[in-house]
């Protein structure tokens, strides 16, 4: 990291809940951090005093790599305008990807392409997610189970319809969609002493003309060494899911960058939520029962309003049982229903992320509430984009990876709209309630 930035991290996240995820991880260390849904500009930036890092929600994960290199070109571009010390691409943390569909390997290489770098550092272990990397292989928790499951056994992440994660070993996996070569700082060279991790490390990266180097992370113990290894060298782009942000602030914490941060209060209950879920995860499934035996009001959602065309009959139905229900004082969770839960292309996922948005926009046209869920990777973006959101941030933690963020928006019944995006893996059964509540996972 250079220490002229007057920034310390600019990070692009792959799909929206994945975004949100990165932002939690810097602010519960007290890094300030905005948000952005499209690259900022200087005068976007000047808006928040005191900046310390912003991302940008993308949608990568679900583009080809045509498209995905151009979206990123600017995105990047971005981030060495407004001078950042470090650029990080996150990736979710279940790395789903392929060589057609959401290219790690083509973001490596445009990135060390963008930045001028030979080596980039890989970091996708993610302690507080359940996310662990052990020689090279993804090790990924199952909804709010205890249970590891090995990436290409897992029960939800292995039959993902559209990429899914049929290897654990991610230089394997990587190799389908690069040529670079991949090396490995495993979770033995993490226990050697800072100065002979370092040389290993750097002695790993000189072997290599141009590549990356995977390093290993199985528990929050290794974040301070991992975050010394990602500032090593002043490189200036990293590809890793939020255990990048949690390595790094680890380190400048040690370095005394950082302050022990004020903990956050969760905000309480403010009244009747809406819960709306894209293309849903066995986690998000067993959610949505949930919350239906704890009195939400279940909208099913019709395959007929996924027609083409902004408003339908099938659609302004849906808006109609939503805005019905929150008249009752009830919250609502609103979803596809079993059948068709499940979009097997990209243009169907746009699609129905689309529809979502038009509901909940014209929902809260109709009954104003103060909170929503947003269940779904690439739902989130398309929701996002629907509703019109230019920039989030933090104010309460309520389960790791999904917190409870603010929007800043044109549209009055969206701008201070309390948020949250949740990924298909994220949280316990009862998440929806709490989110209705106001409960962290601790109360």
């Amino acid at each position: 990291m250079t220490n002229s930035a007057s920034l310390l991290l600019g990070y692009y996240g792959d799909d929206f809940t994945g975004s949100t995820d990165a932002l939690e991880s810097l602010a519960v260390a007290g890094v300030k951090t905005v948000l952005f849904t499209r690259p900022p500009t200087a005068d976007d930036l000047a808006m928040h005093p005191g900046l310390q890092a912003f991302g940008i929600a993308g949608r990568t994960r679900a583009m080809t790599p045509a498209d995905a290199e151009g979206t990123l070109r600017l995105a990047f571009e971005a981030f060495r305008e407004a001078d950042v010390g470090l650029v990080h691409y996150k990736v979710c943390s279940t790395f789903d990807s392929s060589p057609t569909v959401g290219s790690i390997g083509r973001v490596m290489e445009v990135g060390l392409d963008t930045f001028g770098e030979s080596i980039v550092p890989i970091l996708v272990g993610a302690p507080s997610l359940g996310r662990h990397c052990v020689f090279g292989n993804l090790f990924a928790r199952y909804g709010a189970k205890r249970e590891r499951y090995r990436l290409d056994r897992h029960p939800s992440v292995s039959r993902h319809p559209i990429t899914p994660m049929t290897e654990a070993d991610l230089r394997k996996h990587l190799s389908l969609q690069t040529s670079l070569p991949v090396g490995l700082i495993d979770v033995v060279s993490l226990g050697l002493p800072c100065d002979r991790l370092l040389e290993t490390y750097e002695q790993t990266c000189a072997l290599m003309e141009r590549g990356g180097v995977l390093i290993d992370l199985v528990d929050d113990s290794q974040l301070v060494a991992v975050g010394r290894l990602l500032l090593a060298g002043e490189r200036r782009f990293v590809v890793g899911s939020s255990g990048v942000e949690s390595a790094l602030c680890a380190a400048w914490t040690e370095r005394g960058i950082l302050k022990a941060a004020a903990p956050m209060t969760p905000p309480g209950d403010v009244g009747p939520i809406i819960v709306v879920c894209g293309s849903c995860s066995p986690v998000t499934g067993e959610q949505i029962r949930h919350a239906v035996a704890d009195g939400f009001a279940e909208v099913i959602l019709s395959p007929n309003a996924l027609d083409v065309g902004e408003i339908n009959n099938a659609l302004m139905n849906s808006v109609g049982a939503v805005s019905h229900a929150l008249g009752n004082g009830r919250s609502v969770v609103l979803h596809t229903d079993a059948d068709h839960r499940v979009p097997h292309t990209p243009a169907e996922d746009a699609r129905l992320g689309t529809t979502i948005g038009h509901i909940l926009r014209l929902a809260l046209q109709r009954r104003p509430v103060k909170r929503v869920v947003i269940a779904g990777g690439d739902t989130s973006g398309r929701v996002a984009n629907t509703l019109g959101i230019s920039a989030l941030e933090m104010i309460a933690p309520l389960t790791r990876g999904a917190p409870l963020c603010v929007a800043t928006a044109p549209n009055a019944r969206v701008n201070g709209l309390q948020l949250v995006f949740k990924g298909g893996q994220i949280g316990p059964p009862d998440f929806f309630s709490r989110v209705r509540n106001g409960l962290a996972d601790s109360q």
